[in-house]
């Protein structure tokens, strides 16, 4: 992965993927919807083992975008 680090902290770490093998090699199958489902969305699933942290992204590569913006956070505890 080609990846910027845009926030890093304590309770945050925010990455924009610019470059990904898996989108490249789907793309030049033709089939980058496939892609998506096989890898791309299995991304949030991912995070559901850390139930502390939560995983927002709203585009990605294998979908057209510019790049995959992946934003961690921590979850607020109710008091």
């Amino acid at each position: 992965l080609d990846y910027d680090v845009v926030q890093r902290g304590p309770e945050v770490f925010d990455v924009n993927v610019t470059g990904c093998r898996y989108a490249r090699f789907y793309k030049e199958l033709g089939v980058p919807e496939l892609g998506f489902l096989l890898v791309c969305s299995s991304d949030l699933e991912m995070t559901e083992g850390f139930p502390d942290v939560e995983l927002k992204r709203t585009q990605t590569l294998m979908q057209g975008a510019s790049h995959c913006d992946f934003r961690y956070s921590v979850r607020k505890k109710a008091p």
